[in-house]
């Protein structure tokens, strides 16, 4: 499957590539992310940007060695909680090279994603990122990326939503994949989590050792 980068060539995949996701503290809704591939090599990770810094509206998403890959910026003033994407770190003046909008915010929500390359390119993002279970679609309906609940398999339990997967199709940029996680955390948030919902709530780190760093 051929694919152009939005982000970064390094990250279109030349095969379906799952990377477990897991939110870096527990104390704050959208503390940050780490992003590890199968190897338990980690891939991508966003720096704990709490409170304070939520309210810039501004994330940065880096690579493992910490060099900024992209940045996610809140629109205002908007009415749709629009976001924007921009390579590397944003400079004043600089353009976006996509945004995000959500299209509703009754029951589970879609959002539209709208790049602007030439032609420009669009995708919708279906399902409940609350819920961990939203699927990427591109504008022929083919599914590019999906966002699932994490289950560990040798106690056949799903983990909490600290810890979820991130499933990338062939051919689609695996960073801008990463980077919509982000703004799906800042647009969705907990929103829609039944809180009893069958869940286990375990420490990501201890479930997966292979994972630490």
């Amino acid at each position: 499957m051929n694919g152009k980068a939005v982000v970064e060539d390094a990250y279109l995949y030349s095969e379906e590539t799952n990377l477990t996701v897991l939110k870096t503290s527990l104390f704050f809704t959208g503390d940050g992310f780490t992003a590890y591939d199968c190897k338990g090599e980690l891939v991508f990770r966003v720096d704990t940007y709490g409170p304070d810094s939520r309210d810039l509206g501004e994330l940065v998403l880096m690579d493992a060695t910490g060099r900024c890959l992209l940045t996610v910026r809140r629109k205002r003033p908007s009415l749709h909680n629009r976001w924007e994407g921009f390579l590397g770190e944003r400079e004043e003046g600089q353009k976006p090279i996509f945004s995000v909008r959500r299209s509703s915010i009754i029951g589970r929500s879609s959002v539209t994603v709208e790049v602007y390359s030439n032609p420009m390119e669009e995708y919708q993002i279906e399902g409940s990122f609350a819920q961990r279970n939203c699927t990427f679609f591109n504008a022929d309906k083919v599914s590019v990326a999906e966002i699932r609940r994490k289950v560990d398999t040798c106690a056949n339990v799903v983990l909490g939503k600290d810890v979820f997967s991130l499933s990338v199709k062939p051919g689609f940029d695996g960073a801008f994949a990463m980077g919509l996680v982000l703004v799906l955390d800042q647009i969705q948030g907990d929103d829609y989590v039944n809180p009893n919902d069958n869940r286990v709530d375990a420490d990501p780190i201890s479930d997966y050792p292979n994972l630490s760093s």
